[in-house]
């Protein structure tokens, strides 16, 4: 497994692999590996002949008063991880590797953004697409993999590498989920053992509106005010959104009359989760 902190270095290992004529796929992360990282890295390696990861805590994508300082970081298990699964690079640059001094160009989507996680994180998905525009410059890939419990930011990276006309298949990961429902992600290592019991609300939620779908409900505000009083039952939840919406635009929906969004997000202190699922009424 190699190592490339440059830019220019990630760039000519991938210009070679590309000469030779072999295929490259590429899986984004910030790294804090778990279950759900190694799952998208599985599921590229077996599809592509070389496999690059990239480990960057991207700071565009952090508003004010979020994370970035406290984000989690294990850089060695990762490592150790990425070279376990077989992975051929890894690209780990620095901040002032992808922001130059006097960093100007980001990359912007108009409406996509504006809505779910981009209410409360307005500045996250211009960070989120700046970055990935510059992984795909830099690594130059065939595809790349992406966690479905990121559904919003799935969604924008589909839109915006066919608005800009990268050649590059998006594949979608499934979630991959705790033994008692709850999403993994890096930031379930802040939570305390209470918030992390409340932390199966988000999953218990999407159990309860598959069940009134079943049963015939179809009217979203009748779904949602049920969500809202159960998610307000567990201690320390504060909801931040949950949602019906259309799974392409995710503009909100009235009824469910076909595959609908089910999205949520939810604050346990300091500590913000999201979930999400498809549900649909024909199934």
């Amino acid at each position: 497994m190699e190592i490339f902190k440059k830019a220019s270095e990630m760039q000519a290992w991938s210009r070679q692999i590309i000469k030779q004529g072999e295929t490259i796929c590429l899986v984004p992360t910030m790294g804090y590996f778990h279950k759900g990282h190694l799952s998208l890295i599985e599921k590229g390696k077996t599809l592509y002949d070389r496999l690059v990861v990239s480990i960057f805590v991207n700071p565009t994508q952090f508003g004010e008063n979020e994370d970035l300082d406290s984000y989690p970081v294990d850089l060695d298990n990762d490592l150790c991880h990425a070279e376990r699964l077989h992975t051929d690079a890894v690209f780990l640059p620095s901040k002032n590797e992808m922001y130059k001094e006097n960093f100007q160009a980001y990359v912007e989507l108009a409406n996509l953004p504006n809505h779910l996680c981009g209410l409360s994180r307005p500045v996250h998905f211009k960070g989120v697409a700046t970055i990935v525009t510059k992984l795909f410059n830099i690594v130059m890939p065939d595809a790349a993999v992406f966690g479905q419990k990121d559904y919003q930011q799935l969604r924008i990276i589909r839109q915006m590498t066919k608005d800009l006309n990268f050649d590059i298949k998006i594949i979608g990961a499934p979630i991959v989920r705790e033994d008692d429902g709850l999403a993994m992600s890096s930031r379930n290592a802040y939570l305390t053992p209470k918030q992390r019991e409340s932390g199966l609300c988000l999953s218990k939620s999407i159990e309860k509106a598959k069940a009134m779908i079943k049963l015939g409900e179809t009217d979203a505000d009748i779904i949602l005010n049920k969500i809202d009083v159960f998610i307000n039952s567990f201690e320390k939840a504060q909801i931040d959104y949950a949602t019906l919406c259309d799974p392409e635009t995710l503009e909100t929906v009235k009824g469910i009359k076909g595959k609908t969004l089910f999205a949520l997000a939810v604050n346990f202190g300091k500590t913000r989760l999201i979930d999400n699922a498809i549900l649909d009424p024909e199934q």
